[in-house]
């Protein structure tokens, strides 16, 4: 079986036993860049059973999760562990707007500083290229995303949408942050002490007590607590 374009036609998966239909546009059209996208909608030949089901090895007990996010965009209202189960899913089919969706919610409900990911985590998902929206205008997404505290120092963290996300006490330090979005982001007693950040937006981003000593091209325009700001040269820019 070949993927078909039709977003009609009709799909039949057996997903680690459980057995679902829906069709090639619930697949495809949604979350375009997914590994269930690309499945249904090149040529790639899938295999089919006499019954013509397309097997996938993963948890069934999760897809009807998935389909549903992609039918309809909402998330499911789950259990802590299971919303855990669900993001590994959501990473195996490539589902950025779900992997998103859900730690969005959990940053929600759990005010905590503890981080979403390990810096490990971090690190190796902004080189790894994935999950990002276009090829000429790289995207990495962290938005709503709770990285409070950890060392960003050095890296090249250009087009990062760090919207809504908690970077409370991050270090920036060095960094490299050319076209990325801070806004609404809490930012406070972050450091971007001689960091790049030419480009980037930080319209109503918390910045109490974050430092921007030696930092260089930033517009600070529309953020909140500017005046409480470390190292401006300027009340809301800096320059070369």
């Amino acid at each position: 079986m070949a993927g078909d374009c039709d977003s009609s036609s009709l799909v039949h998966l057996n997903v680690g036993g459980k057995k679902f239909s829906t069709t090639v546009g619930t697949l495809t059209q949604s979350e375009p860049d997914s590994m269930l996208a690309a499945m249904f909608s090149g040529p790639h030949t899938l295999r089919q059973d006499k019954k013509g089901y397309v097997f996938i090895d993963r948890d069934g007990e999760h897809f009807r999760h998935i389909l549903n996010w992609l039918r309809d965009g909402e998330i499911p209202k789950l259990e802590a562990s299971q919303y855990a189960e669900l993001v590994m899913e959501a990473k195996y089919y490539q589902l950025l707007g779900l992997f998103v969706g859900i730690l969005v919610l959990k940053s929600k409900e759990d005010k905590k500083l503890d981080a979403d990911f390990t810096h490990a985590e971090v690190i190796n998902y902004i080189h790894s290229g994935k999950w990002t929206r276009g090829l000429r205008n790289r995207v990495h997404y962290f938005r709503g995303v709770n990285l409070s505290g950890f060392n960003l120092s050095k890296l090249d963290l250009s087009n990062v949408d760090f919207g809504y996300a908690c970077l409370r006490h991050v270090c920036f330090s060095g960094a490299d942050i050319l076209n990325s979005n801070f806004n609404c982001a809490d930012a406070e007693d972050a450091t971007f002490d001689n960091a790049n950040v030419r480009s980037s937006t930080f319209s109503e981003a918390n910045l109490r007590g974050a430092s921007f000593v030696g930092a260089k091209n930033f517009d600070l325009g529309r953020s909140s607590c500017v005046e409480d700001c470390k190292g401006l040269m300027y009340p809301m820019f800096g320059f070369l």
